[in-house]
């Protein structure tokens, strides 16, 4: 696997208010936040850029609404904030990071930068529709599926899917819809230190 010197890590919505598994219920992949510090860490280190995203939820009742302390980030993330190259931190309400606060794909366009990496939470949610957008919008994305995480869900019908479930519907429909290419965050550390970076 290739990736370039500019190549992003967007870190999508790893806040402190998914830790609610009364508001949320079972997630998946308990290893995903240490995949996604070790993303961060390896990014920082070769100098790349790194998108601190935020939802700000507008639902009184989500744990993510702002002013309350699950809108925050995880102290794993904030302790990494301002610690490595250029850093852009977006805020959104919606899905998708490139409906956010500053602009994402201004900021993309403007620091040249034509590829990408999403990580955070959810897998199925913000992960997968940030990463669908930037397919269409002709960027080359790379979802690392273990430095992602969703919960249970219920849908139309009574329809239920586990998690894992969920995690895999999404990784297929990215992959083999082409959207984007899911990888493992051990495949992209190793590129990350293979180009401008522990050389």
């Amino acid at each position: 696997m290739e990736i370039t010197e500019n190549t992003a890590l967007i870190v999508v919505d790893v806040q402190e208010g998914f830790e609610d598994e009364a508001f949320w219920g079972p997630r998946n992949n308990p290893g995903a936040d240490r995949n996604i510090a070790g993303l961060i860490d390896a990014w920082q280190a070769g100098g790349r850029p790194v998108v601190f995203v935020r939802h700000d939820s507008p639902k009184p009742e989500s744990p993510l609404r702002v002013g309350q302390p699950g809108n925050g980030f995880k102290g794993y993330v904030e302790e990494r904030r301002g610690k490595g190259g250029p850093e852009l931190l977006l805020t959104k309400s919606v899905n998708s990071a490139f409906y956010g606060t500053p602009d994402l794909k201004e900021w993309l366009d403007r620091s040249g930068i034509r590829q990408f990496v999403v990580a955070g939470i959810q897998t199925n949610m913000c992960v997968e529709t940030t990463a669908r957008m930037g397919g269409n919008l002709g960027y080359e994305v790379l979802v690392p599926l273990d430095a992602t995480y969703t919960f249970d869900l219920t849908g139309p019908w009574g329809w239920t899917r586990s998690a894992d479930e969920l995690a895999r519907a999404t990784a297929v429909s990215l992959h083999g819809g082409g959207f984007a290419k899911v990888v493992s965050s051990a495949e992209l550390i190793a590129a990350a230190e293979k180009v401008g970076g522990a050389d």
